[in-house]
This record gives structure tokens, C-alpha cells and sequence, in this order.
């Protein structure tokens, strides 16, 4: 699947700027960039820089800088350029043109990434790591990114598949010897290594409900009756004026929407219109808009007027908002015109997180921000826990563990060796998908075709 043509793209985003940055891989990078440098880089050491004039014949282009990579010492393991031009798009597109004209070819989605993997600069999931660390926006999303760039994902799975295919060449083996009945695969310490190797993939496909929300950000809800405060507390946790905040009920009709980063982790906040009968059309699609929001929440605000509420009327909002799998902090508003003690009639749930705050004097809004961070997050998050964050990886290790499955219920009811082989080369089969010691043309196209197109 590796092309022998020499490919260029922008690798910097489109648009005025400074300096773009134009990259060249393949085995003619230097000698195409050569052609229309001032300067002789045919003999010129890796890693080093030259200034020079980019020239199509008598004409000057640019004064520009170009770095070379000499294979392997690259990030796609062939030869690369980057050219370092001023950046306006007519000076960038005069370039790219005039090195396709000397023999490049414009590089696909993902390309630059793709070569490298093929060329075993990086696994797979790496390479799927450089996207995730490309459009991470938060310092979590960042840190796990970076995790998994560096093979922390990989090393894990490999010692595992490792250790899986020494039995699995002992059970091929016994297949040699079929007729001396021999086994030379103890079936004891196989089964010991299957259930350390489901202990594993468990603790993964539990950590994409985290790893997920991290990549993608928490959706958080704000949901309560009109009047509640809920557009003053969008405010007050965003330190801003970003909703209208009127006393008459019902002013919020539809959806707002932002991000509030609380210690590295981007929660997307979203103010939502008051739950009530509707008094007209436009108010019952916010309250049905509303409702969609809420289904759709990892984390749930239910905000309530602690004054104007009775006890009864507390506990019914939270016995039909409160959803399984969705966490939910109940926050009791406008404590500067009651007492705190009017809270402890209501008897919440035990799973129901509880804050008192004032939206309106600020009071409280800090240790809300803590508290939605503890109810996300917690200690789930650690520098050195490996997390997934890709759907493609926990499909492959559901399947691994079904796979598994077959496996152990072979050795408990025993069966013969080649069924056995055949489900441990199952197992082997998806766990490799994931790392890409098992690849399809069409999964790679699928996987590189979400890149940008300089990566």
C-alpha cells in the first residue's frame, strides 16, 4: 500500500499567517526541493537548516528556510522536507504548485501519518493518537493523547498478545502430534493468563467512559423550573454575561451552549429551557429540547428554587429527572433569602450529590465547580492509567473477550486442540486490529481519511 511518489502538502493551517510550512515525503523529497532551491541540499546532513530563494527559473517565489529529515531519520521514515515560506496563500500556492510541476504529488487525508505507520515509524493506535492529539482542547484530553502516542496503550496490549501467542504456538504444535495425544500447552496456566488477560480488557473498555468524555468534553445539563436561576448560574460558573437573566419565567427558549475547563477537563455546559406545562408553541419545542438534552447528559444540574418549592414538589422534579448511569447533583438556590436548614426535610437519595449555593451573590460557585469535577472525574484520572478513547479499540476488545470467552469455555469443557487454537487465533486476530499487526486497505482508508491533509 506504499506509494513510491514523492507527496507535499501545507502542514500548517490554511489561512494568513506568518509562516506556513510546507512538507515533502518520499524518496525525491530533497532532490524535487532541490530543483527550485538556491542552494545545492543534495549533499547536506540530516536534521540541519538552509536559508535560501525558492525559484521557478528566473523568478523569486520566497525567501524561505527548508529543514531536512534523511531516511529513516524522519517522521515517516523516508526522506523529508519542510519549507518554511512567508504565509500568504498566493506564496504558498505558487510552491506546492510549482513541486508538483517537478515531479511531487499532493498528498490524501492523513498520509504523512499513514507512511509512517506503514513504514513502522508507529502503531496503529499511535497513529490514531496523533489525530486525537492534534484536536485535543483541554489538558486531559492532551495528556491521554500523548499516553497513548508514546505506545502506553500499545505496550500494554502487546505483552498480553505476546504471552497469548507462546500458547497458542503450544496448542499448534499438539495439532502436529495429534495422533501421540501430548499436550504441551498446560491448560491450567492458560486459562490463569485469559482471565489476567480479561481482568485487562475489562479495566479498558470501562476507562472509554471516561477516556471518552475527556476527548469529547461532558456534556452537563442545567435543567430546573423556570425562575430557578439557572441562566444566573450559567453566568456566575462562567464568570460572564452569556444568557439573558430576567425575572419572568420562561425567558430561555431554546439551548445555550459553552465550555467551562475545570482542572484540565472541558465540561460543555448547557442552559436549558425552564420544565413546565408550556404556555405556547416556541416554549414547548424549548421544553422538548430541553428533555433531549437531559437524555443525552453524562452529568445533570438539577437547580431549584430552595425558596418557592416545596419539599414534595423538590422530590418529584428529581424522581423524574433522575436517570440511571447519569450523574446528578442536585443544587439548592437562593440560600441568601432562606436557611440552609430548609434543605434537610427533603431526604434526598443517597447517589444524589448536594451543593446549596447563590447564583445571584456568587456564593458557593467554586465548590460547584468542584464538586461536578469530583462527580465526572474523581481519582478515575491518572497520569500513568492507560484510558481509551477510540470506539474502533473497544469494539476490538469486546470482541477479544468474546473471543476469550470461547476459549474458556473450551478448557472447562474441554474440546480438542485445533478448536481451541481457533478461538486463541480469534482472540489474537482482534486484539492485533487494534495496534495494527492486522490491517485491511479499508480499514486504514476509514481510519486516515478523518487526518487533515499536511499530517
Amino acid at each position: 500500500m506504499i506509494s513510491n511518489e514523492t507527496i507535499v502538502a501545507l502542514s500548517t493551517p490554511p489561512g494568513i499567517g506568518a509562516i506556513g510550512v510546507i512538507r515533502l515525503s518520499g524518496k525525491d523529497a530533497i532532490t524535487i526541493t532541490n530543483s527550485v532551491f538556491s542552494k545545492d541540499l543534495l549533499k547536506q546532513d540530516s536534521h540541519t537548516l538552509h536559508f535560501g530563494l525558492i525559484k521557478d527559473g528566473d523568478v523569486v517565489i520566497d525567501e524561505v528556510v527548508v529543514a531536512l529529515f534523511v531516511a529513516p531519520k524522519s517522521y515517516t521514515k523516508e526522506n523529508v522536507v519542510e519549507i518554511s515560506c512567508h504565509g500568504s496563500n498566493y506564496i504558498i500556492q505558487q510552491i506546492i504548485s510549482l513541486l508538483i510541476r517537478k515531479g511531487a504529488s499532493a498528498a490524501k487525508p492523513g498520509e504523512f501519518t499513514l507512511r509512517a505507520f506503514l513504514n513502522g515509524g508507529m502503531d496503529l493506535s499511535q497513529a490514531e493518537a496523533v489525530a486525537d492529539l492534534i484536536s485535543s482542547d483541554s489538558q486531559a484530553a492532551h495528556s491521554v493523547a500523548m499516553n497513548q502516542l508514546r505506545g502506553g496503550f500499545s505496550t500494554e496490549l502487546n505483552v498480553l498478545r505476546e504471552q497469548l501467542i507462546h500458547f497458542a504456538s503450544m496448542i499448534e504444535l499438539e495439532l502436529d502430534f495429534s495422533e501421540e495425544d501430548v499436550e504441551f500447552a498446560n491448560r491450567d496456566q492458560l486459562q490463569e493468563l485469559i482471565n489476567k488477560i480479561n481482568l485487562v480488557i475489562n479495566k479498558l473498555i470501562r476507562s472509554f467512559e471516561l477516556g471518552n468524555v475527556i476527548k469529547e468534553g461532558i456534556n452537563t445539563v442545567i435543567a430546573g423550573r423556570p425562575n430557578a436561576g439557572k441562566s444566573t448560574l450559567l453566568n456566575a460558573l462562567l464568570n460572564e454575561d452569556r444568557a439573558i437573566v430576567s425575572e419572568i419565567a420562561g425567558t430561555t427558549r431554546d439551548t445555550i451552549e459553552e465550555v467551562l475547563n475545570i482542572n484540565g477537563i472541558n465540561f460543555r455546559l448547557i442552559d436549558t429551557a425552564g420544565i413546565r406545562e408550556a404556555t405556547d408553541t416556541i416554549e414547548a419545542i424549548g421544553v422538548e429540547k430541553t428533555m433531549l438534552k437531559i437524555s443525552q447528559s453524562a452529568v445533570l444540574v438539577y437547580l431549584f428554587d430552595v425558596v418557592n418549592l416545596s419539599a414534595n414538589e423538590i422530590r418529584e422534579d428529581i424522581k423524574s429527572l433522575h436517570k440511571p448511569g447519569v450523574a446528578f447533583i442536585a443544587v439548592a438556590n437562593k440560600i441568601d433569602l432562606s436557611f440552609t436548614d430548609r434543605v434537610k426535610e427533603l431526604g434526598l437519595p443517597a447517589d444524589i450529590n448536594f451543593i446549596s449555593i447563590s447564583a445571584k451573590e456568587n456564593h458557593q460557585i467554586e465548590e460547584l465547580k468542584q464538586l461536578l469535577y469530583d462527580t465526572a472525574v474523581g481519582d478515575k484520572l491518572s497520569s500513568n492509567h492507560t484510558m481509551v478513547t477510540n470506539i474502533r479499540h473497544v469494539e476490538a476488545l469486546q470482541k477479544t473477550r468474546t473471543a476469550l470467552d470461547s476459549v474458556i469455555r473450551g478448557l472447562t469443557n474441554p474440546v480438542t486442540s485445533d478448536f481451541l487454537a481457533m478461538d486463541i487465533k480469534q482472540a489474537l486476530y482482534y486484539l492485533g486490529e487494534i495496534t495494527g499487526k492486522v490491517t485491511t486497505d479499508d480499514l486504514l482508508e476509514n481510519i486516515f481519511s478523518k487526518f487533515c491533509i499536511g499530517k
